[in-house]
């Protein structure tokens, strides 16, 4: 497994590439500028003594040939300011490649080689890097000249490449040096640089590492003056805060869940043990069955809600979104419970407005509505009334149950979509109730993208709106 610090190590070693390819790149054009700086100037060098020779042809076949002709020559052609400490030298051959003549500093040297005489008078030009007598590389310059007459001359300019090699030594010098110097800077760099960043995180893991259930309460601290190291402990500690209130309320849903099975398993094991004390007629026998009957039925009322909580709060919730026409959807709910409101005497009633569709899951949705209308008849009086309004707001489509019943106490409203929770008039009223249909609302609802928000007063009734975001704004881009 790889860790941070082997990384910034490798990062100290791709800046070492990059230098030395960047090194070698450098080097390289200097190498071509600098070949090209003293080809120009043997250039130049050699079009003046070509001027000259063309201007006064008969001294080169007068004087002898270790003289200058004229002082204007070796002035245009010595000026030393234009490349210091480089030695240059000229020469005047005629086609045969015998010398007809030298500059002041120039060697005496043997006639040119056939092979140079030939390349010369087919390129014109000839450029050669040869080492002098003394073994210093040394580059060279021919040109073929037609003087006056019909005259042929080869001019040669040499010019020494000590000073070309000194250069660039020093340059691989200076390079090696600020290279290296980089490198080890950076090198120290990143072992800093991998301290400092391990440090905080090393606490933060050794914080996270010792920490156990009975803690977590606590929460990680990091004295770090940077911000991202800050908001690493931020978001630890929001994660270690989610998992507190997840922990927190799986606990008291256990302990909740238990309570209420262990009473109609209390009376089971009761009933069972009184009729098992003696004999019983078959009547006695009839009865306890019935009533250990009711208690399985409780039971099983409890276990139902119990494991469609489960589902919800699974990772994936088990719904399954399609565009969904919400009008005729209520209106079979409506029509379905019509005969359970006749039977308590209660109005059911539907209005709708024309609304878009939305993406839901048909069976969920049948089942919050069908949630809040159980409510809702269980709980309003007979001659009450109960309506069902399907409207669009703004880019919602809000689906509202209303009651004429007996109404939430304020205090009781935040709590209603707590699990197992029910008021103290809602026990009185109904008492095999489990507490479980609003939790069960809210999750369907958070699965779909949508809500659920209460209205009520006491002795006026209560209003649930369950809202869903249309399927223009679902599939409208973030």
């Amino acid at each position: 497994m790889k860790s941070l610090r082997s990384l910034i190590s490798w990062s100290a070693f791709i800046l070492m590439a990059g230098l030395i390819v960047f090194s070698a790149l450098v080097y390289a054009a200097s190498e071509i500028l600098l070949h090209r700086f003293v080809d120009g100037r043997l250039l130049v060098l050699a079009g003046t003594l070509a001027e000259f020779v063309e201007q006064y042809p008969e001294s080169f076949e007068q004087i002898g040939k270790d003289t200058a002709p004229t002082n204007e020559l070796t002035q245009s052609t010595m000026e030393p300011h234009v490349l210091p400490d480089v030695t240059h030298a000229l020469r005047v051959f005629s086609t045969d490649g015998s010398l007809l003549w030298r500059s002041p500093h120039a060697t005496v040297q043997r006639p040119l080689p056939p092979h140079v005489l030939e390349q010369v008078r087919l390129k014109t030009i000839l450029f050669e890097t040869l080492d002098a007598a003394d073994g210093t590389p040394a580059r060279h310059l021919f040109l073929f000249l037609v003087g006056k007459n019909h005259k042929q001359y080869i001019l040669q300019a040499e010019a020494s490449l000590l000073h070309y090699k000194e250069t660039l030594n020093g340059l691989v010098f200076l390079l090696t040096l600020g290279s290296g110097a980089t490198l080890i800077l950076a090198w120290v760099g990143s072992l800093w640089l991998a301290k400092k960043v391990m440090a905080p995180i090393e606490a933060l893991c050794a914080g996270a590492e010792t920490m156990s259930e009975a803690d977590l309460e606590k929460r990680l601290a990091m004295d770090s003056p940077y911000r991202e190291f800050r908001r690493l402990t931020q978001a630890v500690n929001a994660v270690l805060d989610r998992f507190q209130r997840s922990s927190e309320v799986q606990r008291n849903f256990c302990e909740i869940a238990a309570h209420e099975m262990k009473t109609p398993l209390t009376i089971l094991q009761g009933n069972l043990e009184v009729a098992l004390m003696k004999a019983r007629t078959a009547e006695e026998y009839r009865e306890v069955l019935l009533n250990n009957l009711q208690q399985v039925d409780r039971l099983i009322a409890l276990t139902r809600p119990l494991l469609t909580l489960a589902k919800f709060t699974s990772s994936k919730p088990p719904v399954n979104l399609v565009p969904l026409a919400l009008e005729p959807l209520i209106q079979e709910i409506v029509d379905e419970l019509t005969l359970l409101a006749d039977d308590h005497q209660i109005t059911l009633t539907f209005k709708s407005q024309p609304v878009p569709s939305v993406l839901g899951d048909a069976q969920w949705i049948k089942q919050a509505l069908i949630n809040l209308l159980d409510n809702a008849l269980r709980y309003t009086p007979s001659g009450g009334a109960v309506s069902v309004r399907l409207q669009a707001i703004g880019s919602e489509v809000a689906m509202s149950v209303e009651d004429t019943g007996h109404g939430i106490e304020p205090e009781n409203i935040p709590h209603l979509f707590e699990r197992f929770y029910r008021t103290d008039w809602a026990r009185a009223k109904d008492s095999a109730g489990t507490g479980l249909g609003l939790p069960i609302v809210k999750e369907i609802m958070d699965a779909h993208g949508g809500s659920i928000s209460v209205k009520s007063e006491v002795n006026k009734g209560s209003v649930f709106t369950l809202r869903l975001p249309t399927l223009a704004q679902q599939a409208a881009p973030a």
